[in-house]
């Protein structure tokens, strides 16, 4: 598909025949020869290149695979390998995880899926006792649900969809689009001196004939004379066609594979080579890209009192430290306020399933003495609105054993504690949530933020027996429990490749949707943030018109743009 090594092999063919015509085996022969060992060297040195990039990408590919997914098989609650899911499995999904297989919807809260991968329709579907049908290859965008899988692998819609769509030809990069641009137009002028050439040179011996009046006789010696003009032209296109270019490139772009693999970055795209060549800005997330996304709590404010939580004897002294009630109120919104759940495996181990930041709270409770299975027990969910990027809150309503209701709400900080009224004080009493008291819970949390810790807000709410579950889940009117700092260490090796990115001369920019404290402080710690670097809100940032944008960014280091990333990413490109 080369077009330049199209117009070699034709060159090649061409001068070997007339070589061979013209001054007999083998001396005639030599220019085809080397123009076909040339054409031989590159496709060798291409197949080589993407053998390896192939193999590479299997393995890559085996890797990706290797997806955990929680799933209830013989009874047992348990995280498998996607490859390994069968029809009848019993899927958990929560938001922002990718179905799997395809199943029937048993039962869930405000399940919300993107077909566009499929349909290319863009409005989310709800899926309901209705609407049952889930799709592989489609995501969750809201709500959790427990999914029967009925169909995996190609027999799956997806499977079929992807089965039916024939591989195309690998595109060219821009510099072999442009080279070959270049050939061709090298290849044009050539062949048009070429026959110029041609008619020059045989213009005289047809002129001849024509004068004598024998252009239809012609002898042997004409003959050869007429060869050996036509492979002076053969000769000016060979030469005008640059041979050497399209092994210069493919030697190039391999190298530059081959060290991009080196420093653990493999390349399917040969243009990738090319475009991380002109790369000057990068922007990055925080949790689970600059962060292990490994977390656990490390202070918790209950009652107005802040604790370390960090080892075992705190730990275990911790419940003693509180009122009976604020300890069971505390346990009862973890345990049952969360898309996580602490299962016994098939090895009669405790094992704690769901997201980093639930299995972080679920730890916690815990290491406090808390029974999970005792307190999901006590009370029944009726009603649950899961977590997401929108509302930065999750919801549920607990039927109490006794009558009436109990809302509890965690998530971001500011937003749930904005949403208190009153508090839990260190007796155990709840108070009315004054002025002070707030500035003291929003110090605590800003503290938490700047120590690089990850804050979420715990409250709860009394509701009478008037509450009906087709009311939405109450925005204001709680009491606040508590406080929790939750750690999430930077990966090894990150202030490092900060550091080298720098000196090459690109800039590193972290854009998160997480409290703006917390992610000066990850980014201080990554040399993200220096002294004179910018870390800006996103209500701020939404407010700059495009030329003080055009000020800001060249400064900024840190974004908070907890709803629009995208068009954050494309601002700091600038």
């Amino acid at each position: 598909q080369d077009t330049t090594l199209v117009i070699l092999i034709a060159c090649a063919l061409v001068s070997f025949v007339v070589g061979v015509a013209t001054e007999g085996w083998p001396s005639g022969a030599l220019d085809g020869i080397g123009i076909f060992t040339s054409i031989l060297l590159v496709v060798s040195v291409t197949a080589t290149s993407n053998y390896q990039q192939s193999s590479q990408f299997r393995d890559l590919d085996r890797e990706k695979r290797k997806i955990s997914i929680q799933v209830t098989r013989d009874g047992f609650r348990q995280r498998i390998l996607m490859d390994d899911l069968l029809p009848g499995d019993v899927v958990h999904l929560a938001v922002g995880d990718q179905v799997p297989a395809d199943g029937l919807f048993i039962s869930g809260y405000s399940v919300l899926i993107n077909e566009s991968s499929l349909t290319g329709e863009s409005e989310p579907v709800v899926i309901n006792e209705d609407n049952p049908f889930l799709l592989s290859g489609t995501k969750v965008l809201d709500g959790s649900c427990k999914m029967l899988v009925t169909a995996v692998g190609m027999r799956t819609l997806w499977g079929k969809l992807m089965a039916a769509i024939t591989e195309s030809g690998d595109d060219e990069t821009p510099l072999q689009g442009k080279l070959n641009g270049v050939a061709n137009t090298i290849g044009n002028i050539g062949l048009f001196f070429a026959l110029l050439t041609f008619v020059i040179l045989s213009q005289g011996l047809v002129g001849q004939k024509y004068v004598d009046g024998l252009l239809l006789s012609w002898s042997g010696e004409d003959v050869l004379e007429i060869l050996e003009h036509f492979a002076i032209a053969v000769t000016i296109v060979v030469v005008a066609v640059p041979e050497g270019l399209p092994l210069a490139v493919t030697l190039s772009l391999a190298f530059a594979m081959k060290k991009m693999m080196n420093e653990k970055a493999l390349v399917r795209q040969l243009a990738a080579c090319e475009t991380m060549g002109s790369a000057t800005v990068i922007c990055s997330d925080k949790t689970g890209t600059l962060t292990t996304n490994r977390m656990s709590v490390m202070k918790a404010c209950i009652c107005g009192n802040i604790m370390e939580v960090t080892n075992p004897p705190v730990l275990s002294s911790f419940s003693s430290k509180l009122p009976e009630f604020a300890l069971q109120i505390l346990l009862e919104s973890i345990f049952n306020n969360t898309a996580g759940e602490v299962v016994i495996n098939q090895d009669g181990k405790c094992q704690i399933l769901g997201t980093p930041t639930e299995a972080a709270l679920l730890d916690f409770a815990l290491s406090v003495h808390g029974d999970f299975k005792e307190k999901r027990q006590e009370t029944k969910i009726v009603k649950v609105e899961p977590f997401n990027s929108t509302k930065k809150r999750m919801s549920i309503i607990l039927e109490l054993p006794g009558g009436g209701y109990r809302a509890h709400c965690k998530g971001a900080s500011e937003l749930v504690l904005a949403a208190c009224d009153k508090f839990i004080d260190a007796r155990g009493t709840i108070v009315a949530l004054d002025k002070s008291a707030t500035k003291k819970l929003s110090d605590i949390i800003e503290t938490f933020s700047k120590e690089a810790l990850r804050t979420l807000c715990l409250a709860y709410q009394e509701i009478d027996d008037s509450f009906s579950i087709d009311e939405q889940i109450p925005l204001q009117g709680y009491t606040c429990i508590g406080i929790v700092g939750i750690k999430d260490p930077v990966r090894p090796g990150v202030r490092q490749s900060v550091a080298t990115c720098r000196s090459a001369g690109i800039a590193v920019r972290m854009v998160t949707g997480d409290n703006i404290n917390t992610a000066k402080a990850i980014a201080r710690e990554c040399g993200i943030l220096t002294e004179d670097g910018i870390a800006i809100e996103g209500a701020e940032f939404r407010e700059k018109n495009p030329k003080e944008l055009l000020e800001l960014i060249p400064k900024m280091q840190v974004c908070h743009v907890p709803n629009n990333l995208s068009l954050a990413c494309k601002f700091l490109s600038i």
